[in-house]
């Protein structure tokens, strides 16, 4: 794929491909952005790495996702909710000037052309889903499903076990700046071993009898 212009909605979070989210857009910028993305109904999303979602004056990371508009909805308040959905890897080659809202000239950064090793993908998707018990057990007044469905394809399965698990921004990032699958893979499996052991440790604070 040759470099091509990009509108780009800047986020506090990752995106992994496959995922959907839902967004509020309110700033006028953005709601510019959707009116000039309507016949595509595509545009970009990126990690800030220090500043603000709002107003301008971030910086972004160089290695985001494209999101395709699955449904939007106007409220009365002017603002609009979103659902979208990424579809691809996107990097980017260099940041045009914010007209009014973030552009960037970018190009697909396809994964790794490997297959996906059964065993890591089935030893991760384990991984997943007993941490996600163990955090539904700290986290009891917060709704997390345990029965997600999956896709057939490794390729998505593996992108889908990336927006499962929970960890940091830091860490989704480096996850999604990774093009080898299996590397992914093994970075989420670590990611998720760590987080196990905080989960235990925090429950186990959490079920000490009280001094008062």
């Amino acid at each position: 794929m040759s470099p091509q212009s990009l509108a780009m909605f800047p986020l506090g979070m990752v995106v992994f491909p496959h995922q959907r989210i839902g967004l509020c857009v309110f700033e006028p910028r953005y709601h510019r952005l959707l009116r000039d993305v309507a016949d595509e109904g595509r545009f970009g999303t990126c990690l800030i790495e220090r500043g603000s979602e709002v107003g301008g004056r971030d910086e972004r990371t160089s290695v985001g996702t494209v999101v395709e508009i699955l449904g939007s909805h106007q409220l009365p308040d002017g603002q609009t909710l979103l659902m979208v959905e990424a579809v691809e890897c996107v990097e980017v080659g260099r940041w045009l000037q914010d007209g009014p809202y973030p552009r960037a000239e970018v190009r697909a950064r396809c994964c790794d052309d490997v297959a996906i090793e059964p065993m890591l993908l089935a030893s991760t998707e384990s991984a997943v889903r007993a941490l996600r018990a163990l955090q539904s057990e700290v986290m009891a007044d917060q709704c997390l499903r345990r029965d997600v469905p999956m896709d057939d394809d490794p390729r998505v399965r593996a992108w889908q076990l990336c927006a499962l698990t929970p960890m940091s921004v830091l860490d989704q990032f480096k996850v999604l700046s990774l093009s080898n699958p299996n590397d992914r893979l093994r970075l989420v499996a670590e990611i998720c071993c760590e987080r196990y052991g905080d989960f235990q440790r925090q429950l186990a604070l959490d079920s000490q009898p009280s001094l008062n």
